[in-house]
């Protein structure tokens, strides 16, 4: 049997105990401790050392022979396994079939992995034979599908619009005998829409990731992007791009507008605070709480100095306790509540809001319609390539025209010969 002594590695090494470094390997940040890739691949992975160590719950012993106790090692993993789990992933009803495609990608990046590291002697999972039980792949992503039209971009924008305009004329003609504390409530209701139309505007104008705009818990790199990062004069802001470095996207007119009453109304203490900070209730009384106390303040004089706030936001912008910005799924909750009040028209068959890769996808339907594929791909940070097959279908479109045109134009002159 093969041996790497100067590792420690053999053929009877349990393989679950190859994870962690892979991880570590794929992914992000300090650490490799971030990062969405690390996070789903980590998901898949387990699955199959559940499955491979017949941990499922049903009649599936497993890839260890029965006379044997203990976890599947690297002695276990050949084609056949490989091809077993393709069977077993294609067999299960409520995956889609680019989603078995891409369940059994992490596990094959991982065995390749493998084989580099010294592990197994050959890249099984990529054999043929292994992969013959997989469904064809649609050459869809799962869930990238949805793309915002003209009419829901229009409705929810000006439903924000409305909003926001309604909850800071409310709050900046209050009458000056109203107490502090029904002031601050005023201020808060006006800046939690100025934020939420200011989101909005954004995710449906600039085409920007919601990732490269917001925090992503599984990636330290992506921390929300901070005014000290955004240009209104301009129409500029900074954000550290899918490509792993950062880049200036534009903010068209349509967002400016909406920035800067937001900005206005806030009054960030500093450029290093975050343009769209978490409102999370709790979120903010531990962080005001952990900071004053940080500060020197007693328990009873935290307590009294929270007392005098309607929200522990408004107490952080006077205090300069900078919140951290709001996630990517906060976001998609935002734009979930925002589309149910607004009543907005959807027919997606996994979506039932607007979602935010919606946003972008519907301004690249625009910008390919309007100026081509190729100024598309600017805005959208893309390869013209790639840009040319997510929306091959407004070429197809336009080349069927075409050739209606064309038909009408011969079936015209074969009339008047």
């Amino acid at each position: 049997m093969d041996q790497n002594t100067s590792t420690g590695r053999t053929q009877l090494t349990p393989f679950i105990d190859s994870f962690e470094r892979y991880l570590q390997d794929k992914g992000k940040g300090r650490g490799g401790d971030g990062g969405n890739y690390r996070r789903n691949a980590a998901r898949e992975l387990e699955r199959f050392f559940e499955w491979a160590a017949g941990d499922r719950g049903d009649d599936w012993a497993g890839i260890v022979p029965d006379d044997v106790d203990r976890k599947p090692t690297f002695e276990d993993l050949d084609e056949r396994v490989f091809r077993e789990y393709a069977r077993h992933l294609a067999g299960d009803r409520g995956l889609k079939q680019n989603t078995v495609q891409t369940y059994y990608r992490y596990i094959s990046a991982w065995c390749g992995w493998c084989v580099n590291e010294g592990y197994l002697e050959a890249h099984y999972a990529q054999r043929a034979s292994a992969m013959a039980p997989l469904p064809d792949d649609d050459g869809r992503k799962p869930g990238d599908q949805q793309a915002w039209t003209s009419e829901q971009r229009h409705a929810i924008t000006r439903h924000v619009d409305e909003r926001a305009h309604d909850a800071i004329e409310m709050y900046t003609t209050l009458p000056e005998d109203v107490g502090p504390l029904d002031r601050q409530r005023a201020r808060y209701t006006a800046l939690k829409a100025a934020r939420e139309r200011a989101l909005v505007f954004v995710l449906a104008y600039t085409a920007v990731r919601v990732g490269e705009l917001l925090r992503d818990p599984n990636d330290p790199r992506r921390r929300g992007v901070r005014w000290e990062e955004i240009s209104l004069e301009d129409g500029s802001m900074d954000v550290y791009r899918k490509k792993q470095q950062w880049d200036a996207a534009s903010l068209p007119d349509p967002v400016i507008s909406p920035l800067r009453s937001y900005q206005k109304l806030m009054e960030p203490p500093t450029e290093h605070w975050p343009v769209f900070p978490t409102f999370d209730q709790r979120t903010l009384a531990t962080l005001v709480e952990d900071e004053l106390a940080d500060r020197g303040e007693r328990p009873a004089a935290v307590s009294e100095r929270r007392g005098e706030y309607a929200r522990d936001l408004l107490l952080a912008l006077d205090e300069d306790i900078r919140p951290p910005s709001i996630t990517t799924d906060g976001a998609r909750s935002v734009l979930q509540r925002l589309s149910e009040v607004a009543e907005i028209d959807i027919d997606h068959p996994k979506h039932d809001y607007l979602a935010p890769h919606g946003g972008r996808r519907g301004m690249g339907e625009v910008l390919v319609r309007a100026f081509g594929y190729t100024v598309a791909a600017r805005y959208l940070d893309n390869s013209e390539e790639m840009v040319r097959e997510r929306y091959s279908h407004i070429e197809a479109g336009e080349l069927g025209d075409v050739a209606t045109e064309a038909l009408e134009e011969i079936d015209s002159i074969s009339g008047t010969v």
